[in-house]
């Protein structure tokens, strides 16, 4: 069982990680250890401390879009039920969601929210999921050859995979990404050539697109090209809310021997306007284990490979994390 008793505010985000990686098993563990009858000389009327409600809304706010993520939708009676809560307390939650823009309400329950044109710029997405976008990078880099034509399209989690690359010799990089352009300046290998595509600096994820952008990168062919994504659903594919970067990210995928989307789990279930591939055109998808299992298995009924990154993947060996191309 989960100790809990001792916890601080100041440490309930680190505890509520934690938690989540038992799934709803570690949450109910910790209902049960918050109930009046774990604490000793606890009486009737006995409330819990106002830091461990906090938390425990926090938790079941994380399972309920964990929910959404594997289910595309969920209902407040079966949510009251799985974790254990009143119907009103669960209103609550969702409500909270909805107001963050996580979730939409629908009758009788709710669904992911879903903006096809909102796009968050680099700054303010560089700050989410940076745990599993790290892991994702590490476990990504360690599929690259030495001597390989890789190719990195914009996005946060591509700029993470950039910074990795250093350990790898004799690469050629080719970006539509300043930031990614930036990065492998400081953090190429040894003999690593980078190479800018060039092209209208024009969308929010700081990518180069338009004609000269996708006429370069027609002339070129990658051994392995990395994409970011917007959003991954089974109907829509790989998605993104940008005209212009999802006919440069179209190209980018024309012209590669093997495609692999980096995504943190919360690209699931999550569509915007453009779609750039089916996920059948995925070759291998790199992302954390955040990710629900029923996720994972549709995934790997679309994608010939499914890599999970642990968010602690930093422990790992490189060379155990996974074969190169």
């Amino acid at each position: 069982m989960v100790v809990v008793r001792e916890m601080k505010v100041s440490k309930h985000h680190m505890l509520a990680q934690d938690l989540l990686q038992f799934g709803r098993s570690g949450y109910q563990d910790f209902v049960k250890a918050g109930e009046p009858a774990a604490r000793p000389g606890a009486g009737v009327g006995h409330r819990r401390p106002a830091e461990e409600l906090a938390l425990l809304a926090l938790l079941r706010r994380k399972q309920i879009l964990e929910e959404l993520r594997a289910k595309g939708g969920v209902r407040l009676t079966e949510l009251s039920e799985e974790l254990a809560v009143s119907e009103m307390t669960i209103r609550r939650d969702l409500d909270a969601l909805q107001k963050d823009g996580l979730i939409e309400r629908v009758h009788g329950g709710a669904v992911l929210a879903q903006y096809g044109t909102e796009e968050p710029g680099f700054e303010k997405k560089v700050l989410r999921e940076q745990d599993e976008k790290a892991a994702i990078a590490e476990r990504a880099a360690a599929l690259v050859k030495p001597g390989s034509a890789v190719a990195l399209s914009a996005g946060t989690t591509t700029w993470s995979l950039a910074s990795r690359l250093s350990a790898c010799e004799g690469l050629t990089v080719v970006t539509n990404s300043m930031n990614v352009w930036n990065e492998l300046q400081h953090a190429g290998g040894k003999g690593t050539t980078v190479i800018l595509t060039g092209g209208e600096f024009r969308t929010p994820s700081d990518a180069l697109v338009g004609p000269t952008a996708d006429a370069s990168i027609r002339s070129l062919y990658f051994d392995v090209l990395f994409l970011g994504v917007h959003g991954l659903d089974p109907v829509a594919g790989l998605t993104t809310p940008n005209i212009s970067e999802a006919e440069t990210n179209r190209t980018f995928i024309s012209r590669c021997r093997r495609l692999v989307v980096v995504a943190d789990h919360t690209k699931w279930r999550t569509t915007a306007l453009c779609t750039m591939a089916d996920l059948s055109d995925v070759d291998t998808l790199v992302s954390d284990d955040g990710l629900p299992e029923e996720a994972r298995r549709q995934l790997r009924s679309h994608i010939g490979e499914v890599v999970i990154a642990p968010r602690r993947l930093a422990d790992v060996p490189r060379a155990a994390a996974s074969d190169s191309f």
